[in-house]
C-alpha cells in the first residue's frame, strides 16, 4: 500500500439505511446499516449486546443454497487471523481451523410440525470493525471469495459467458426468526424481558377472569318464561267453549217476565197465597 493510499483507508466508511427484507439481527448482533453488498451476499454493521461494533456478513439466498459457495465462504474465514473473527454461525461454518468461533442456534422454537427438522440458517461470519473504508474493502474481499469475482479473464473470451446460477437470488438468506427485539429498539431482547412479558400477560388474563366472575356472581335468577299453549295441547286446555247461535226461549219471547204466585204453607196449616216479581 502506497502512502497516498493511508488517507483514503482511514477514511469512515459509507452506509446505506437497512431494507425492507433485511434482518433484525444475525445470530447474537443486531443489525445497524448495510456496509456493502453483492450477488453473494449483505455485509452489515452491527454491535452484540455489549455494545461492541462489528461487520456481519451473512450470504444470500442463492449463494447459500450453494454447497460450493458455503464452502468458500468457510475456507476464506479458516484463513484469517484468529482475533479478527468475533463469531460464525450458519450451515457448514463449524469445521476447521476457526472451528470454535461457531455459535450454535439449536435453542430456536420449532414452528413446523411437531419432530419437523428447523429450516438451515444461511451461513454468516461477524468479523472486527474499525469503522474505517479499509473494513469495507475486507468484505468486498470476502463476498468476491465466494462468487468468484476476484478471477482475471483466462484466455480469449469466446462463447457464452460463465454466470451462477444464483446469481439473481441476491435477497439475504434464512435467518434466525426468534427471540425478536423489542419495536424500536436495535438490541436484543433478554431472557428477563421475556419473563417479564409472559408474566404481565398472565396477570391480565387473571384479572380478566377475576372480573368477569364480580359481574356475574351477583346477577339475580331469571325465571323462565310460561309456556305458550298451542292446538297440540288437546281438549282439555281451558279454553272457553264456543258460543251458540240460537237464542234462548226467554229472551226470544220478548216478553216480559210476568208475576207468578206460587202456594206456601202458613204456620197454621193454611195455604197462603204469596206473589213474586
Amino acid at each position: 500500500m502506497t502512502p497516498i493510499d493511508e488517507p483514503a483507508a482511514a477514511e469512515p466508511a459509507r452506509l446505506t439505511p437497512l431494507r425492507g427484507d433485511d434482518p433484525p439481527k444475525v445470530g447474537d448482533f443486531a443489525l445497524d446499516a448495510r456496509l456493502t453488498a453483492s450477488a453473494s451476499g449483505v455485509v452489515y454493521v452491527a454491535h452484540d449486546d455489549e455494545q461492541r461494533q462489528a461487520m456481519v456478513l451473512l450470504l444470500s439466498e442463492g449463494a447459500s443454497g450453494d454447497a460450493a459457495a458455503r464452502d468458500r465462504l468457510a475456507g476464506a474465514v479458516n484463513k484469517m487471523h484468529i482475533d479478527t473473527v468475533i463469531a460464525r454461525g450458519g450451515q457448514g461454518q463449524d469445521d476447521g481451523r476457526l472451528g470454535r468461533k461457531f455459535r450454535a442456534e439449536d435453542d430456536d422454537p420449532d414452528s413446523g410440525s411437531v419432530g419437523a427438522p428447523l429450516p438451515t440458517l444461511a451461513p454468516w461470519v461477524a468479523l472486527a470493525y474499525d469503522g474505517t473504508a479499509r473494513a469495507a474493502s475486507e468484505a468486498d474481499r470476502l463476498l468476491a471469495e465466494v462468487d468468484l469475482s476476484w478471477l482475471s479473464t483466462q484466455g480469449r473470451p469466446s462463447g457464452p459467458d460463465y454466470q451462477h446460477y444464483w446469481i439473481e437470488q441476491g435477497r439475504p438468506g434464512i435467518w434466525r426468526l426468534w427471540p425478536l427485539p423489542w419495536p424500536g429498539r436495535k438490541d436484543r431482547s433478554g431472557w428477563l424481558s421475556i419473563l417479564a412479558s409472559w408474566l404481565l400477560m398472565m396477570l391480565l388474563m387473571l384479572l380478566a377472569v377475576l372480573i368477569a366472575i364480580l359481574l356475574f356472581q351477583n346477577a339475580p335468577p331469571q325465571q323462565p318464561p310460561p309456556p305458550v299453549p298451542t292446538s297440540a295441547s288437546g281438549s282439555g286446555s281451558g279454553s272457553p267453549p264456543p258460543e251458540s247461535s240460537s237464542a234462548s226461549p226467554s229472551t226470544a219471547s220478548g216478553s216480559p217476565a210476568s208475576p207468578s204466585t206460587s202456594p206456601t204453607e202458613t204456620p197454621s196449616g193454611g195455604p197462603t197465597t204469596q206473589s213474586r216479581l
